[in-house]
């Protein structure tokens, strides 16, 4: 059955989040393809988000090659640009980036619940990894405040992301990493590593 990383497996993010952190585990994505879907509303705050989830993959030894990036107008054409990505087969996981800011209208409201249900159903439909990467905030400061510097949300995405292929990969029985199982190994599996590490292999 799945179980969750144990703590000497996971080691804390050196960054924070505005009023949030995360821990990851020591993420290996060198065969992980990752699609990354952007707005272009908002453009300056998305740009520095995928910048953050760009410098994620690095650190996770994607390669520049297995990043596909592209773009969509506004957050409400994400969904169905992840679902037709997810179909490609040409990605492990996506990250859909993008900032809605309340305005004085029910948009706001609307929007956000669509663009999060949508993204959701992505995954769940394709059984491909889909990040929600989308600030929802109440004004621009919160925006700069979760895009920027050491509290730049990007950063996180990006190795959700790689986890999250990770973890399918071995649900489906492809490219798993031995010794860095996530919970889906049988437990003769788990057994036969056990016995690896007592002889050395």
């Amino acid at each position: 059955g799945f179980a969750p990383l144990s703590q000497n497996q996971a080691v804390r993010s050196s960054l924070k989040g505005a009023e949030s952190e995360v821990s990851f585990a020591d993420l290996d994505g060198k065969d992980v393809r990752v699609g990354i879907i952007r707005t272009r509303w908002n453009d300056v705050h998305v740009t520095n988000l995928v910048d953050g989830a760009n410098r994620a993959l690095k650190e996770c030894k994607v390669s520049e090659d297995n990043i596909f990036e592209t773009e969509v107008p506004g957050a409400f054409e994400l969904p169905l640009a992840a679902k037709l990505l997810a179909l490609s087969g040409t990605v492990d996981a996506i990250i859909c980036a993008g900032v809605l800011i309340k305005g004085d209208t029910m948009h706001f409201e609307y929007i956000c619940d669509a663009v999060s249900k949508g993204i959701m159903n992505v995954g769940i439909q394709t059984n491909v990894p889909v990040t929600f990467g989308v600030l929802t905030c109440l004004d621009e400061q919160q925006v700069i405040k979760r895009s920027t510097g050491d509290s730049n949300h990007g950063y996180d995405w990006g190795k959700t992301a790689v986890e999250m292929a990770l973890l399918r990969g071995e649900a489906i029985g492809k490219g798993a990493i031995k010794g860095k199982g996530m919970g889906f190994a049988s437990e003769g599996e788990e057994k036969e590593d056990e016995d690896d590490k007592k002889e050395g292999k």
